[in-house]
């Protein structure tokens, strides 16, 4: 490799991470003339958004105007006002609100990034002012990888633990095939088509090539900053950051054995995906935590706080003044053969009818139906000090025969494999399922009595579960009971999931203004240096208003400081 002043690249923006933020930044800044380079210290683009669930919250997003969905602006913001109390911050939720509606449709039109509606998807703070029942929510549309060309082997694969032999599967009409393919011949049939296609796809391919949820997004992006012109490295993790007259000017990579100086006329965007596997920050920043291992991380390895510590060796500071530093889920962890641990987001199952998660005494703490982020603050909030973070999802056969629990599928597929792992435990009764896990057997038989009692009416008068909009949607609207996510436990054998606080990304950031700007100590901009995604404080101020507020804001914000460090100022069109 040639000595760094001799393996120069020059550049007008320089992008230094392949997740939503990085990968919206380039293409944008590249469809508006400029030269871009994008580097990814991991062999694979994608960062953490390829493992994610794609959801982006937007409101005001033209697939909601098209299906008759029209708010003002206000309406968003009163939502956001109220959910984020002291942490409203109002520069940057106007600047995300008001661009987000005119990011839809930057990359619909002029971009291989399509989407889906998500407009049947209520917000998660129902009972808030400004609360929406719908329209905030779109999702990249699925994408055929043969259409990524020579690009599809540098492009990060989905997380393993949410796809069934590496195929994806979307939330919506995709997944209810999948839970129904036992009760529906319609269902089977859809299945057993996709499934027998992925079979296909992995004999001939070696990977799946229906993409949808998050790798769908990053290879829409990915593809079309290819198609722009967009010079995308991978292994080529940003050493540090070049400055001139006291403005940020590019950055040294590592190339190989080497390094190469990449120069950035214009500016420098830090996208590196935050740090979730940064054991050190998290033992400062992270509550309950007094190691850092007491977490299971959901994103990349990768994600280990690279774009901070450049940002901060360039003057600017940290934003962790929030509600909290990281985005909570709850997260099991997934023993596999050789040693490796895989981990579970918790997302779908909790809702539905027929499961409750209990602490070691056994009591319930949670409403189970409320959004992930909330059940791990709850959890912490629960669990006793000097006692292991943690709680179990409980239920009977005849759940998890229907929608799964975990990492354990549904029928037909069998339980061998993960009960002989541990990672689902089972007992005829409550009482050798509670000794199993060491919950107090007593406790745990009381709560599910009481539990059951009210469940066969369809209530929950302990914790409310089914009683918002928010709610019902994670519920089974085919149960037969009352209420879509209530129904007894009482059919042995009876089973269990170990649950932890984990994460889907870090909060915690640099200190950016509504353009994306980095701020030093003092608030002033950084000149040059600009960040998005997880490496920027969360907009969102440490709350979880709800489902796709890391991506929202991700796109946005790269869309932002794309636009601003070229120096494009009016929209293309006015949407009103």
């Amino acid at each position: 490799m040639p000595h760094a002043e001799h393996n120069r690249l020059d550049c007008d923006l320089l992008v230094i991470g392949s997740g939503a933020a990085g990968l919206a930044a380039a293409v944008t800044a590249a469809w508006h003339g400029q030269r871009v380079v994008l580097v990814e210290k991991d062999q694979v683009f994608g960062g953490a958004t390829a493992w994610s669930g794609g959801w982006l919250w937007v409101p005001r997003n033209p697939l909601a105007r098209r299906a008759g969905i029209v708010e003002d602006i206000e309406q968003p913001r009163t939502y956001l006002r109220h959910c984020l109390g002291k942490h409203y911050d109002a520069q940057l939720v106007d600047a995300f609100l008001e661009a987000c509606p005119h990011m839809v449709e930057f990359f619909e039109r002029h971009s291989r990034l399509q989407f889906a509606d998500g407009n049947a998807i209520p917000d998660m703070r129902g009972d808030a002012p400004g609360a929406a029942n719908g329209g905030h929510q779109v999702i990249a549309a699925p994408f055929d990888a043969r259409e990524v060309g020579d690009l599809l082997p540098r492009l990060r694969k989905t997380m393993p633990e949410t796809s069934f032999m590496g195929m994806p599967i979307m939330a919506g009409a995709d997944l209810s095939a999948f839970l129904n393919l036992t009760r529906s011949a319609k269902a089977a049939l859809y299945v057993a088509k996709r499934f027998t296609r992925h079979l296909w796809h992995l004999a001939s391919y070696g990977r799946a090539m229906h993409l949808v949820n998050g790798v769908a997004l990053v290879a829409r992006l990915a593809k079309s900053a290819e198609d722009l012109g967009v010079q995308l490295i991978e292994s080529a993790p940003a050493r540090r950051l070049l400055s001139e007259g006291g403005r940020v000017c590019g950055a040294v990579v590592q190339r190989g054995d080497g390094e190469q100086t990449i120069h950035a006329r214009k500016a420098v965007l830090l996208a590196a995906g935050g740090f979730a596997h940064d054991i050190q920050r998290r033992r400062e920043l992270f509550p309950r935590t007094p190691t850092g291992h007491e977490h299971l991380a959901l994103p990349p390895p990768g994600c280990n706080g690279d774009g901070l510590r450049l940002g901060e060796a360039a003057g600017a500071a940290l934003n962790t003044a929030l509600k909290s530093p990281v985005a909570w889920a709850p997260v099991s962890r997934v023993p596999y053969a050789g040693g490796r641990v895989g981990h579970f987001p918790h997302i779908i199952d909790r809702g539905k009818p027929g499961v409750i998660a209990v602490l070691k005494s056994g009591r319930r703490f949670v409403n189970e139906a409320e959004g992930y982020y909330d059940y791990v603050a709850a959890m912490l909030a629960a669990v006793p000090d000097g006692e292991e973070v943690c709680s179990w999802l409980i239920c009977d056969h005849r759940f998890i025969r229907r929608y799964g629990l975990g990492i354990a599928r549904p029928a037909p597929v069998p339980l061998w494999s993960v009960l002989r792992s541990g990672y689902l435990k089972r007992g005829k009764s409550l009482e050798a399922l509670a000794r199993q896990c060491g919950i107090d057997p007593q406790g745990l038989a009381q709560t599910l009595a009481e539990y059951n009692r009210h469940a066969r009416q369809g209530e929950d008068p302990a914790f409310g579960r089914g009683s918002t909009s928010f709610n019902r949607r994670s519920g089974d609207a085919n149960h037969a009971g009352p209420n879509p996510c209530v129904a007894p436990i009482e059919r042995g054998p009876f089973y269990a999931v170990k649950v932890e606080p984990g994460s889907f990304a870090t909060f915690a950031g640099l200190k950016t203004n509504g353009q994306a700007q980095v701020l030093d100590a003092e608030d002033r901009p950084i000149p040059g240096l600009y960040a998005a995604g997880s490496d920027m404080a969360s907009v969102m101020g440490g709350h979880y208003p709800s489902g796709g507020i890391n991506l929202g804001p991700a796109l946005t914000f790269g869309y932002i400081a794309a636009r601003h460090s070229a120096g494009v100022e009016a929209y293309e069109t006015a949407l009103e």
